[in-house]
């Protein structure tokens, strides 16, 4: 069983600045890749930014997080960063943890408010 440990949400004023951590541990046999996703109330889920563990490091962001947003990570931890800069209240959403490996799994989220 694969536990992913999400950290680092809270409620930020527009502009402001959070970072959010998550820690993959248990039976895990492979980390090809780990993400990170938001929901919105009454929206889907959405691809926020996605880096590599293996063959590198690509790092793929959605367009409307590219230059505000930063995706990093330690592969010895098991453990993705997302370094969230000029917040804006749109990015406001429940933003989960992603493995994709052997076996995936997902986190079970962590909320950003920003607001005034």
């Amino acid at each position: 069983q694969v536990q992913l440990v999400e950290s680092g949400g809270g409620l930020v004023q527009p502009g402001g600045s959070l970072r959010l951590s998550c820690a993959a541990s248990g039976s895990i046999f492979s980390v090809n890749a780990m993400g990170w996703y938001r929901q919105a109330p009454g929206k889907q889920r959405d691809m926020v930014a996605v880096i590599t563990f293996t063959g590198g490091s690509t790092t793929t962001y959605a367009d409307s997080v590219k230059g505000r947003f930063t995706i990093s990570r330690d592969n010895a931890k098991n453990t993705v960063y997302l370094q969230m800069n000029s917040l804006k209240p749109e990015d406001t959403a429940v933003y989960y943890c992603k493995l994709f490996g052997s076996p995936p799994a997902w986190g079970q989220g962590t909320q950003v408010t920003v607001s005034s």
